[in-house]
């Protein structure tokens, strides 16, 4: 089963019309807090493997039910015996491959129940373009949105998993030397981050220009590169931390002055007014503390506030 005929262009025109795709929710106070796990890609899974167990250790630990979506991946029954071996090794007794393989699975009712009953969905790489496919406007695509939001489920993806976090969703892009207009394709992502776009694999293939060419066309967002082995841990409305062996880069455009409408695609432009963030590994940036750091800027606790928030949920 393939996507409406109509269906990339919709999604392509939805991109510019924040509010239009979802609609928000019964917001209820889930149970435990909500945490998505953004990994930029090749996670550890082999030593300590201080992603991975602090993945489980938010979904509840060992007893906790996880799943694993490999939808993106070419080779999902290779990926599939990686992550079993390190979830096995790890403590964890039930941890299954979703049946997600195609639009017509993303459908079907069991699996919904199964997503809604999860304490814990993975996201593998692979293409987030071809896991989008398969979940687009879908009762699957649904019942994530419900299992994050209302439920407390902690969500992580890497790679391919990260990038399809956010609503605006970096699909192709060289890693240019320096910004340039339209250097790289979007679309619509799963939207859990509504805020901000992702990028993966970040200073390990100098993404910086590639990041900072996608926000010259949407200031409005921020923009957030993740290192490998390295992953930014969101804690709905409350703090983010950061973990593993890199940083995450945040780029705040809001108040930049660009001379993006003037020059012709794939041409440099001017940048000015580019507020950059790094947040090395071992770092916490809370909401809550009474008394704020007084090293912090003050545009930084907007950019965590933006970060933190809570989108609408997929209905």
């Amino acid at each position: 089963m393939s996507l409406h005929p109509n269906g990339l262009q919709r999604r392509h025109m939805m991109l510019g019309t924040a509010g239009t795709l979802l609609v928000p929710g019964l917001m209820a106070q889930p149970l435990r807090q909500a945490r998505l796990v953004v990994i930029g890609g090749a996670e550890d899974r082999i030593q300590d493997r201080l992603i991975l167990r602090k993945f489980v250790d938010y979904c509840g630990g060992a007893s906790s039910r996880i799943r694993l979506i490999t939808a993106a991946s070419g080779v999902p029954d290779v990926v599939w015996n990686s992550y079993r071996q390190v979830f096995h090794e790890l403590g964890v007794g039930d941890f299954q491959q979703l049946a997600l393989t195609d639009r017509d699975s993303a459908y079907v009712p069991e699996l919904q129940q199964d997503i809604l009953q999860a304490d814990g969905i993975f996201m593998t790489g692979g293409d987030q373009s071809k896991l989008m496919q398969v979940l687009w406007e879908t009762p699957a695509y649904t019942s994530l949105h419900q299992a994050f939001h209302l439920h407390g489920c902690c969500i992580g993806g890497t790679s391919a998993g990260a990038a399809v976090m956010s609503r605006h969703m970096i699909t192709q892009g060289e890693a240019v030397l320096r910004p340039r207009k339209e250097a790289t394709v979007t679309d619509i992502g799963l939207g859990l981050i509504t805020q901000a776009v992702v990028d993966q694999h970040f200073s390990e293939r100098r993404r910086l220009p590639r990041l900072m060419s996608t926000l010259a066309l949407r200031p409005d967002l921020l923009g957030v590169g993740i290192d490998e082995d390295t992953a930014l841990v969101i804690e709905r409305n409350k703090a983010i931390e950061i973990i593993g062996r890199g940083a995450v880069t945040v780029v705040d455009p809001t108040r930049m002055r660009s001379n993006v409408d003037e020059v012709a695609a794939e041409e440099q432009m001017e940048m000015l007014g580019v507020e950059l963030y790094v947040l090395p590994s071992g770092r916490r940036y809370s909401l809550e503390a009474k008394n704020l750091p007084s090293h912090w800027p003050v545009n930084l606790t907007k950019v965590l506030k933006r970060l933190v928030a809570p989108g609408p949920i997929r209905s």
